[in-house]
């Protein structure tokens, strides 16, 4: 039932020789990424357009007495993604959405699991409102403490603060950078002269 004309997707993808891609509403389907006749169908009184087009927290609303589907929208309000739409493209997504949302699909296979697993994670916070990050320690320290490790490439010190172990890289970025500077607990990086000591000391308090 997907639009022909688009594939399904919405937009029709525009080459540009010297800039980026050009990504288009589908004129077809008007962005609506199905055929009239599958569009004509409801489901509480809204069409599968409709519903693509909500946000994660009006979709946990909207399918409140469906567990299944909850359940799965859940993490992603919980790493501070409910702000993203259901049916949202993943060439829009930012690299902190990206690793967040492959974070909530690791969640699930994690929890199952009773061995060991390493995760390494590169700046999960990026975009992210502070009350967000909160969230997103939360979903982390859980792993944790399930008995999983984790090596979190991050600056925000929200995240430092609460970090086991702190290995700083520097003394620069880029090929000036690369060498250990410091190592250890957050309380024992604040005591040294490192580039982060001064904010863990304040964030510490």
């Amino acid at each position: 039932g997907r639009c022909e004309t688009c594939s399904g997707l919405g937009y029709e993808r525009i080459e540009m020789q010297f800039v980026s891609d050009l990504f288009v509403p589908c004129q077809a389907c008007e962005g609506q990424r199905f055929k009239p006749e599958v569009l004509d169908i409801e489901f509480n009184g809204q069409s599968i357009a409709d519903i693509l087009d909500l946000d994660i927290h009006d979709a946990l609303t909207f399918f409140t007495d469906h567990p299944k589907v909850t359940r799965c929208l859940k993490p992603l309000i919980e790493v501070g993604l409910g702000y993203l739409k259901l049916g949202q493209p993943l060439n829009t997504l930012s690299g902190g959405e990206s690793q967040r949302l492959k974070l909530v699909r690791y969640l699930g296979k994690v929890a199952e699991k009773s061995g060991h697993a390493l995760i390494l994670i590169d700046e999960p916070t990026t975009g992210l409102h502070r009350a967000d990050v909160k969230r997103l320690i939360r979903v982390l320290q859980n792993l944790v403490n399930a008995g999983h490790s984790l090596i979190v490439i991050e600056h925000n010190i929200d995240i430092l603060k609460v970090a086991d172990w702190i290995v700083e890289l520097g003394p620069e970025a880029g090929a000036a950078g690369g060498q250990i500077t410091e190592q250890g607990t957050p309380e024992q990086i604040a005591h040294t002269k490192c580039e982060t000591a001064s904010y863990l000391k304040q964030a510490l308090g």
